[in-house]
């Protein structure tokens, strides 16, 4: 049977270590069972354990024919429990002695080691249960395999985060449901109510139902630290059982695993998905991922109810007095998350990213765990073993990425030259590898910090090439989850490298990788210079290059064209005859910018970095204005300001006269015309008794709130920052055209030989 993987678990039971792993096929789900297996971790031959390990610990031990990354014989230790590896890793510790890899889950090396990601094919005596089939101990192997998953969107209403749960909702799978606590039935077109008489009655009906329609993933917004959470804590006051897992199994929600940390959902059986979470590991960006701003950014439309202060006192009301709106707002969340996860393809994506990685379907985050599944097993087959994290050597932290000083300046026709995958194109090209660096051989390829790498045999380049083909194969057949995943992936290989937290990091790696790219950088700007063109910044994998000259549309793209093929070229024949190594690096000419703001440093003439705007023309034939760094993409920036610099850039990019319109603006703002507009909009990270030395005025304003919530939304008044809850206070209209409209203008103005101020003079002498 083939199937796709859903979820993972360990536990040990009275008969040793049980690997737990359900999964989706086309006949329904699967449930398969490992016993038996021991745990295994590593030890140095010369080590001597016996005598600190505990009595009644059961292990063997045996010798192997691998070594450490430094070249040690190791023998393996295998555990019938986990308890008792994990017990002598603390025992052994205690005495100094180092254990190697002690510190895998037993689910994840079972896997690993079998090269499986997330399609398996399972061979063994299928037994049918309740809803499910189910092998023990069956032969698997990888497989390829395109699920159909079911999936279904939930939202709960509550009385604030510690009431009365009102009511479940559920979309997704046929006709939209609603369970709430009623005493007299409901009715609503195309939803399916189901009235209950207290809080127990709709947990239970939920779960119930939950278990008839069995599905395979329950998305949702916030779910898992809201929704999941709060239903956890009420089945424990109720004395109910949390059963929302498959074949009967406990599910339960794990508390963050340190300050600032999520909630982790353990649903036996089905993945949770949530799409804040869904989306930022895809890198999509939002001023804000509150359930309404991503809807009204991806589908054009809102929340039914939506409220930025006390949204908990408004349902509270619909409840007591208009049950039915609550359940059509109760569904409509669950609709719009259902039809962001179809929008933004999130399942699909998720699904790639599993099939890539070796990582749970719900584990959107994970790049060390990721590059452990891939790698590990690679190394094993080459004889060597790594480290347990916790017992990787300090050392010196390798450089980011090279930014060079930027010339400020307002331009025209500037070409922007990136190139593709730069890190993973420099890993692929020189050979950087964790063993490449301990077996570099005879004839090794240099990097940085003394760090010499193989020329054959190495495995990350290997594992880079792969990749670079799927994502081109996924490129060609227009897959763009699988795309995405891949180059995710990929560039996220230096920063693990280069991170303390994983078990490979060596400062030559990542420094070899880092400063070969400063290199790359530095001498393709002399390139293109010595071509008597002029480099007018660099920003670690790109290159913004002022053609000088007035050219047409057509001919700057040819221009730029042109020059990443020449570039590429030199690099090529640079590489073979310095290194004697095939280039994999790829420059490609991006973007034509009409015209290009390069902006000083506030205050100072110093060009600044990581910020510009640039006019391009679309695809379709449009101009578009790209903002970088500036006010009009910052959200601690209010509206007002946002909006006054999109217009004004416009206006000076396309030649428009643009004085009228800021002396407009100005006077609108003072006559009160634009007061909407002045609220900012800051989160809350921290509970407010911790702000004590500094306290922003997001902070002051929250404080005059009796139920702040998690954002705040304030003006600037003259006696100081005042919160927003319906009309907006008197705002102080002085630092609103101090503070918000005169640097958003000025970043351009100055290169126009004039400021907001010189342009707004005899108004602001009216208005003072």
């Amino acid at each position: 049977m083939s199937c796709f993987l859903l979820t993972r678990q360990w536990r040990d039971t009275p008969e040793g270590l049980e690997l737990s792993f359900w999964a989706s096929s086309a006949d329904g789900p699967v449930r398969i069972l490992v016993r038996g297996e021991c745990t295994v971790c590593f030890v140095e031959h010369e080590a001597h354990v016996d005598a600190s390990l505990e009595r009644g610990v059961s292990y063997e031990r045996k010798p192997l024919d691998l070594r450490t990354m430094h070249g040690k014989p190791v023998d393996g230790l295998y555990f019938r429990f986990q308890r008792d590896l994990l017990g002598a890793r603390r025992a052994l510790k205690s005495e100094g002695v180092r254990l190697f890899e002690s510190d895998l889950k037993p689910s994840d090396r079972f896997l690993m080691e079998r090269f499986i990601t997330a399609a398996v094919e399972v061979k063994g005596n299928p037994e049918q249960r309740e809803g499910y089939v189910q092998f023990v101990n069956p032969s698997i192997r990888a497989a390829r395999l395109a699920p159909v998953l079911k999936t279904v969107s939930i939202d709960i209403e509550t009385e604030g985060l510690n009431g009365r749960l009102y009511s479940i909702a559920a979309s997704g799978l046929g006709t939209p449901r609603a369970f709430i606590v009623s005493d007299r039935p409901l009715r609503l077109n195309d939803v399916e109510v189901e009235c209950c008489s207290d809080e127990r009655g709709v947990l239970e009906a939920f779960f119930s139902w939950l278990t008839r329609i069995d599905p395979d993933i329950v998305i949702g917004w916030n779910v898992v630290n809201f929704d999941l959470d709060f239903l956890q804590r009420k089945c424990r006051a109720l004395g109910a059982a949390f059963a929302m897992g498959r074949g009967g199994e406990r599910a339960t929600i794990l508390p963050p695993g340190g300050p600032g940390g999520n909630r982790v959902a353990r649903l036996p059986g089905r993945v949770v998905l949530d799409g804040i979470d869904a989306l930022r590991a895809g890198f999509w960006s939002f001023d804000n991922f509150e359930l309404e701003t991503v809807a009204q950014a991806l589908l054009g439309r809102g929340k039914r109810l939506y409220s930025e202060n006390d949204r908990v006192a408004e349902i509270v009301r619909l409840y007591h007095q208009d049950p039915v709106k609550l359940v059509e707002y109760n569904v409509e969340d669950c609709v719009l998350v259902e039809e962001i996860f179809a929008k933004a393809d999130l399942v699909n994506f998720a699904v790639r990213r599993a099939e890539l990685t070796g990582l749970a379907l719900d584990r959107l985050a994970g790049s060390v765990a990721a590059f452990d599944h891939l790698y590990l097993p690679r190394l094993h087959r080459k004889g060597r073993v790594a480290v347990d994290v916790e017992d990787v050597e300090s050392g010196q932290g390798s450089p980011g990425g090279y930014v060079m000083d930027s010339e400020p300046g307002l331009y025209d026709n500037v070409l922007l030259l990136d190139f593709k995958s730069l890190y993973p194109s420099i890993i692929r090209t020189f050979g950087i590898d964790p063993y490449g660096l301990i077996e570099p051989g005879d004839d090794p390829i240099p990097g940085f910090l003394e760090a010499e790498f193989a020329r054959e045999g190495s495995i990350l380049p290997e594992l880079i090439e792969e990749l670079w083909r799927a994502r081109d194969e996924a490129k060609r057949r227009k897959d763009a989850p699988l795309s995405q995943a891949v180059k995710i992936l990929m560039n996220s290989f230096y920063g693990v490298l280069g991170t303390r937290a994983c078990r490979f990091h060596d400062a030559r790696l990542a420094s070899s990788i880092t400063r070969r790219g400063h290199q790359i950088i530095r001498e393709s700007r002399e390139f293109i210079e010595k071509n008597d063109l002029r480099v007018i910044y660099g920003d670690t994998d790109s290159l913004f290059v002022l053609l000088g000259e007035v050219v047409s549309e057509q001919e700057a793209s040819a221009r730029g064209a042109r020059l990443a093929k020449e570039l590429n070229a030199w690099w090529r024949h640079r590489i073979r005859d310095e290194f004697r190594l095939q280039s994999f690096l790829e420059l490609e000419f991006e973007t034509h910018f009409l015209r290009f703001l390069m902006p000083t440093i506030r205050g100072a003439d110093t060009g600044s970095k990581k910020r510009y705007a640039g006019l391009m023309r679309t695809s379709s034939g449009d101009e578009e204005i790209v903002f970088k760094g500036l006010e009009s993409v910052r959200t601690d920036w209010t509206p007002l300001a946002r909006r006054f610099q999109r217009e004004l850039y416009r206006r000076v990019f396309v030649n428009e006269p643009y004085e009228d319109f800021i002396k407009q603006t100005l006077e609108a703002l003072m006559a009160g015309k634009l007061d909407q507009e002045l609220v900012y909009r800051k989160r809350l990270r921290r509970p407010l008794s911790e702000y004590t030395k500094n306290v922003p005025p997001h902070v002051q304003a929250a404080r005059q709130l009796e139920n702040p919530g998690r954002w705040v939304r304030y003006v600037i008044t003259s006696v100081g920052p005042q919160p927003v809850t319906g009309r907006v206070p008197k705002p102080d209209y002085a630092h609103y055209r101090d503070r918000q409209l005169a640097p958003a203008a000025d970043g351009i103005l100055h290169f126009l030989g004039t400021s907001f101020d010189a342009v707004t003079d005899k108004q602001m002498a009216m208005f003072d």
